[in-house]
């Protein structure tokens, strides 16, 4: 008579049929350009440059900065520059990939409908064919379903929580619309916030969590969904977060616009169209490695040009200035988050609890942001393959010592923290993804920390220095698409009238 198996081996042979019946998964970590931007840190030596040109302006930095301030130059007839980028593609946080399922974004993912406030954000999206004749292009505008959250064990449509909320909660959700009300109308809190932010403000003293404390504001619900926000535009969490920074999320917008304007590539749509027309004037793989002023001019080297120029138009990020310019001190005071992104590709779609995939896909108290659906806007066919951007915002350490995690965690590590925190909404999603590509972006965007609005370094890089003009969302304290540009056509303003 045969023996019968042991509870043991019956436990073993199950761990083995599961490892067999996962299936694998490949992929890497995409636009490693660290060790670059470690070399200029470090102060590496570099050869000399092997030419010389002059020129009245040089842009440094090809993001959306960047070719805002070269569209703007350009737009005036103004044709004398060039763009300095160090990576391989311009266009930074608004980069993207394609793979034979669908465009997807590499960060910024949408732009909401402007405001009318928003004249330059207008003036380029009519000129892009986004609005015409007084109405946006409803190819281009959010298809339904566009936002859902996965809270107590399903799906809800919208991301403000909804079910499972008491009664107290929902009112303080209603309390909390009322002061949103009542700080839009004070006309502080607009876009971009250079025509609205007051010079100082006792809003901006303390973070935003302990304002929702101490004005009553104590739904964890309320809690998390400000969390949620102000790591999703700042990469930090509410404590981390000036008030007025927090409150402007929710009260610089109109709410009678329909929107988002998203595409499959992200804002890397917005990116395609202006490079189509900017990109002779861009320098890819040409780190900027040295800013200085010679007598009345700048001179700015890349590894192989010493440019001496009239001007120069700073779009990078500020805190690279210290290692590229021996004059500027080291920035103290402002911090930039760092991301993860990754671009999963599925051969199907995971089965749902409920309501349909959304464009935006949220889970309630989770360590991420969440996905968007490349192949949302598709207007064919829909069919099983896809690509899901997920985000996240390492918030949860110091920006230090987040990026030392970001960096040194290896890509298996960070493909089973994704699925783990997709398997939440998703049990099947390992069945589902074939590829995993990875973004360490270790500064993906500044924190609009409490004291922002006053804080000298940020003044300073308002100012600029003599024919010296910063142009990066840095500026605003905080990265989204509309300040780079207001950012980067002011810089250009300057810098024009500072060569004329």
């Amino acid at each position: 008579m045969a023996s019968r198996p042991t509870r043991r081996a019956i436990c073993a042979s199950l761990v083995g049929l599961t490892a067999k019946a996962e299936r694998p998964v490949t992929g890497g970590f995409v636009f490693e350009s660290q060790n670059s931007g470690h070399a200029i840190r470090d102060h590496r030596q570099f050869p000399a440059p092997k030419q010389s040109v002059k020129l009245p302006i040089v842009i440094v930095g090809g993001g959306m900065a960047g070719l805002s301030a070269a569209w703007w130059l350009e737009k005036r007839g103004f044709r004398d520059f060039v763009i300095l980028e160090m990576e391989k593609e311009a266009g930074g946080n608004s980069r993207y990939g394609q793979n034979e399922v669908s465009a997807y974004p590499w960060g910024a993912h949408y732009v909401p409908v402007p405001n009318t406030e928003s004249v330059l954000v207008r003036e380029l999206f009519t000129e892009l064919g986004l609005f015409v004749d007084g109405h946006w292009d409803e190819r281009w505008l959010c298809h339904a379903p566009q936002e859902r959250l996965f809270l107590h064990g399903r799906w809800q449509e919208g991301i403000e929580p909804d079910i499972g909320l008491t009664a107290e909660d929902h009112r303080q959700f209603r309390a909390f619309d009322a002061r949103i009300k009542e700080f839009r109308a004070t006309g502080q809190f607009r876009i971009p916030m250079a025509i609205g932010a007051p010079a100082d403000s006792p809003l901006d003293k303390v973070n935003f969590r302990h304002w929702l404390d101490s004005n009553g504001f104590k739904s964890p619900y309320l809690h998390w969904l400000a969390d949620y926000s102000t790591r999703d535009d700042y990469g930090a969490s509410s404590s981390d977060t000036s008030a007025w920074a927090g409150i402007h999320y929710f009260a610089a917008r109109d709410h009678d616009e329909k929107g988002p304007l998203t595409w499959p590539e992200g804002n890397g749509w917005i990116l395609r169209k202006l490079l189509q027309k900017l990109g002779k004037y861009v320098r890819a793989s040409q780190p900027v490695v040295r800013i200085g002023k010679v007598g009345a001019a700048w001179e700015v080297q890349t590894a192989e040009t010493l440019y001496t120029c009239g001007a120069v138009i700073y779009a990078a990020p500020a805190f690279l200035l210290t290692y590229l310019d021996s004059t500027v001190p080291p920035v103290k005071t402002m911090n930039w988050s760092p991301w993860l992104v990754a671009n999963l590709t599925l051969d199907r779609m995971p089965a749902e609890k409920g309501l349909e995939p959304a464009w935006d896909n949220v889970t309630y108290n989770s360590p991420s942001l969440g996905y968007v659906v490349s192949t949302h806007q598709n207007i064919q066919m829909r069919t099983d393959r896809t690509v899901f951007t997920h985000y996240w915002a390492l918030s949860g350490a110091s920006p230090a010592q987040a990026r030392r995690d970001l960096l040194s965690t290896d890509w298996g590590v960070w493909k089973e923290r994704i699925l783990a925190d997709l398997e939440r909404a998703h049990r099947d999603i390992r069945q589902c993804v074939s590829r995993i590509d990875l973004f360490r972006n270790g500064h993906g965007m500044v924190r609009p920390i409490p004291g922002f609005l006053t804080n000298p370094e940020r003044k300073s890089w308002q100012n600029g220095r003599e024919r010296f003009y910063y142009a990066s969302a840095d500026v605003s304290g905080f990265s989204i698409f509309e300040e780079a540009q207001y950012r980067g056509v002011e810089a250009a303003r300057r810098a024009l009238a500072g060569v004329s």
